[in-house]
């Protein structure tokens, strides 16, 4: 073994140019020195923090290395980039980073000046690693590269380093790193050894901090986002992940198709020559099991590669997996290969050089990452001037598209439903380094009134790509593997508008329009403070048209700041409008409130007429289940961020626990299987074992869903959507006492299998949805919202008996269904109902066809949750 280690160790260097063993000096300690263990041995793992304090011995100690914060993990750890170049090069960062700022962002610099700076640039490479926490290789292969760029002396290295600045973040999701590595280190040695954490790896959304970056709603995708949507501005950017263990061994560039219209042609060309040469090196490394152009694609933003739509040449690597640091032997029969590019698991085009399988270890994973890297640099070292020039061509190209090819503006109202749906947005589009302007004058364009103060922004940006993308509605890339034949079908979603998902009004300028563009002026950052309480106001009114004011809703209920809801349109005012009554005592507990907003609320200078109900705070249980429960942990993030008390519940807590202390129970997006039995189910109705500590392997049974359904009887409230509206369907069963056992059905089934015969397919896209006005499921919601949907599950409600009752709240449109992404037969989804209340004994059910908060993306639905949360 120890042979092992030291025959990879010294292979890892030979992409670097046949590196020769270099003696380090004294004062710097070797990774195995300061771990303990060589980086790569088995069933070794060190955690974030031994990682970080590597990485700043190697800064202190060598001029080749230096280390900055770039922000927080959700839980509050420090996150780095760290910086691995010539020793004259990290001395004069702060220069080559205004270069960086001055190639990315200005189209106009003279001729002579941009040679000039590409002469004086670096290549900067961004690589972020192990953002999936339990893809363990990539961070545990941070200090050896490390190491060996401020120990050698090799010339081939030295030189790449003169014209590269390798500017790695040594772990993405720190949170998820520490959470991985201390469950590791709790079950090695035992059977269990390998098996998966029981949660998500990160502080609410796990595996989806990869779908975040668009909405950025996680400060560790904010950190990661800002070094090239703002600061740094690399010219090229890799992300390093795993997959699965009995596949190819490794993917490089470029990715398959579908891939997004909006990118030039030139990036995926970068890509080519990246991949192509990190194929090539790994093969004559002897590294087997390389492939390119498959399984993979990008077409959607969403992911750490959005960085393509900012002009970098953006790409992924995916290594194949142990059990976390424990080896895998793989049969070679046990090989497949399946998906886009690869039919079957043979030499082809796209893996030119199989593995014919055996013992898989955490070295090689290592092995594999250190030589994609030197090969990285070598690469932006070869084409360093060409790199440096294509992005400022790519900047002045993308300027130039915005002032000659529409759309030329887009035209955002000031006057919207809900202004701090408005706000967030143009914050975002402020935080992705776009530029946002308002018009300073009235203007009228084809008939169409552009107020003053309207939001504009301007194609005419280097970051033109992103804004048309997240801007326009998605029309998904549709491509097929030939002529008339299958559909290349989406890795993930097929739609991300910002204004479409967020209910926000904008309009597309498809012409030059000059009077516009002199009438602009920048916005001003923060967008708008509240002001304070009006002496003579009497009554606070906050909109339920706002979601800013559910968030200061909650917090008055915490605070025990008495609210009113209004039930009947009075006075001007709607039904769902919260009312805070003003007086001496109430006015400075009150005023901390007004932070929750983003805009002032109205006020009322006479007490109100009209019918209003006082408002209680729900206690609310959240039931999320141990399997990396990313849906659950979004809606923990939206819990927390309007202030939502709440606790967390697993499914076999109900069988236990008194559910009588609950009000609301809340079931996010999770399957039957794992909900009743804590296995996943397959067709035929068995079941699979999932990998995890037994312990952990506990649904509700019979027993929990049965107090479940008496918890709804005897008055208590749950909300459900997509794969857990399952468990209500069918007959159902309530055990009042040994004696005493009701079975019945509620007034609803899921019309789910006729969809899927009728070939309806929806990949996570953008439909619309008319709602029942004056319901208080939909206080403060228009009569027709946009709803992210899959396509299932859809309802058919009937006729009620006994105690139960029902209502139709939110129906597919009977035409022009699809708003944005893709559909197939989406048709048969017209007038089917999405959104249902029901009643059963003293209780209720809201069930939801689709997510009201997927992955935080959807603001524009978010009331349609909190509504049911203020049901009573």
């Amino acid at each position: 073994m120890l042979k092992r280690i030291f025959l990879f160790s010294l292979a890892l260097a030979i992409l670097a140019g046949n590196l020769r063993a270099q003696t380090a000096p004294r004062s710097i300690p070797t990774p195995a020195s300061f771990f303990g263990f060589q980086p790569g041995t088995d069933r070794e793992l060190f955690n974030y923090e031994s990682l970080i304090d590597y990485m700043k011995i190697l800064a202190d100690q060598s001029p080749r290395i230096s280390m900055i914060e770039i922000g927080t993990s959700p839980l509050g750890r420090t996150m780095y980039a760290a910086f691995l170049s010539s020793e004259k090069n990290i001395r004069n960062l702060s220069r080559l980073k205004e270069i960086n700022r001055k190639l990315a962002l200005d189209p106009d610099i003279p001729a002579g000046e941009r040679k000039a700076l590409y002469k004086e640039g670096k290549v900067f490479i961004l690589a972020t690693l192990s953002m999936h926490s339990t893809e363990v290789g990539p961070s545990q292969s941070a200090p050896l590269v490390a190491y060996q760029v401020a120990t050698t002396q090799d010339p081939d290295l030295l030189g790449w380093l003169n014209d590269v600045v390798y500017m790695m973040v040594p772990c993405h999701n720190p949170d998820g790193m520490d959470m991985v590595v201390e469950n590791y280190n709790k079950y090695k040695g035992t059977k269990y050894e390998g098996c998966s954490l029981p949660r998500v790896y990160h502080k609410y959304v796990g595996h989806d901090n990869n779908r975040d970056f668009v909405t950025l709603s996680q400060t560790d995708t904010k950190a990661i986002a800002a070094l090239y949507n703002k600061t740094w501005l690399p010219q090229v950017m890799i992300e390093k992940h795993q997959m699965g263990s009995t596949g190819a061994r490794y993917f490089v560039p470029p990715v398959h198709d579908p891939i997004a219209d909006n990118i030039d042609e030139q990036i995926w060309n970068w890509t080519w020559i990246f991949g192509s040469n990190m194929s090539k090196d790994m093969s004559v490394a002897g590294l087997a099991g390389v492939s390119q152009h498959y399984l993979f694609d990008d077409y959607w933003p969403g992911s750490t590669e959005t960085a393509i739509w900012k002009n970098l040449i953006g790409m992924l690597t995916e290594c194949a997996s142990a059990h976390l640091a424990t080896p895998v032997f793989v049969e070679k029969n046990e090989l497949s290969a399946g998906g886009k590019g690869l039919g079957e698991y043979k030499k082809s085009i796209n893996m030119p050089f199989p593995w014919e399988g055996g013992w898989w270890r955490l070295s090689d994973i290592i092995q594999y990452e250190l030589a994609t890297t030197w090969s990285l640099i070598k690469t932006g070292s070869k084409h360093h001037d060409e790199i440096l020039a294509f992005r400022n061509d790519l900047c002045r190209r993308e300027v130039k598209k915005g002032k000659t090819e529409a759309p030329f503006f887009y035209v955002i109202p000031a006057s919207q439903r809900d202004v701090s749906a408005l706000f967030g947005m143009i914050d975002l589009l402020n935080e992705h380094g776009v530029n946002v302007y308002q018009c300073n004058k009235p203007l009228v364009y084809e008939g169409r009134v552009i107020s003053k103060g309207d939001y504009v922004v301007p194609l005419s940006q280097p970051y033109r790509a992103f804004i048309k993308e997240v801007m326009e509605a998605q029309k998904f890339p549709a491509r097929h593997y030939m002529p008339g034949g299958e559909l290349i079908r989406p890795y993930d979603i097929t739609s991300w508008s910002l204004s479409l998902h967020r209910g926000i009004k904008s309009m597309e300028i498809d012409h030059p329009f000059g009077e516009l563009n002199s009438a602009l002026v920048p916005v001003t950052y923060p967008l708008e403070k509240v002001s304070g309480i009006p002496g003579e106001a009497k009554v606070l009114v906050l909109s339920a048209s706002r979601n800013d004011s559910y968030h200061a809703v909650f917090d008055a209920l915490q605070k025990e700041i008495p609210v009113k809801r209004v039930i009947k349109e009075s006075g001007g005012l709607n039904p769902g409008d919260f009312l805070i009554t003003l007086n001496k005592k109430s006015r400075k507990s009150i005023s901390s409130i007004l932070s929750d907003l983003a805009a002032d609320p109205s006020y009322l200078n006479e007490s109100f007429k009209g019918d209003a109900t006082p408002l209680t705070l729900p206690k609310i249980g959240l039931i999320e289940t141990w399997f990396s429960d990313s849906d659950a942990g979004w809606t923990r993030f939206i819990f927390d961020s309007y202030s939502i008390p709440f606790d967390v519940l697993r499914p076999a807590d109900l069988k236990e626990k008194e559910l009588g202390d609950y009000d609301v129970l809340v079931f996010p997006n999770d399957s039957k299987g794992v909900l009743m039995e804590g296995k996943y189910q397959r067709g035929g109705g068995s079941y699979s074992i999932p990998s995890y500590d037994p312990k952990y392997i506990k649904g509700m049974g019979k027993e929990g869903l049965s107090r479940l359904m008496k918890f709804i009887d005897d008055g208590g409230v749950v909300i459900s959507w997509e794969g857990s509206t399952a468990l209500f369907m069918g007959v159902l069963t309530i055990k009042h006492d040994k004696e005493n056992k009701e079975e019945f059905q509620l007034p609803i089934r899921d019309l789910s299998s006729a969809m899927r015969s009728s070939k309806v397919y929806i990949p996570g896209s953008l439909l619309k949805v008319n709602l029942l006005k004056n319901h208080p499921l939909c206080y403060g919601m228009p009569a027709t919202t946009n709803v992210f949907s899959r396509g299932t599950p859809v309802f058919a409600t009937s006729v009620p008996r006994f105690d139960m009752d029902r209502r139709v709240v939110g129906t597919y449109a009977e035409d022009h269904i699809l708003v944005s992404g893709y559909a197939e037969n989406e048709d048969q989804l017209a007038d089917k109902t999405v959104l249902a209340w029901l009643k059963k004994g003293k209780g209720q059910l809201v069930l939801f066809g689709f997510n009201p908060q997927f992955r935080a993306s959807t603001p524009v639905n978010f009331k349609l949750l909190f509504n049911g949360l203020l049901l009573k």
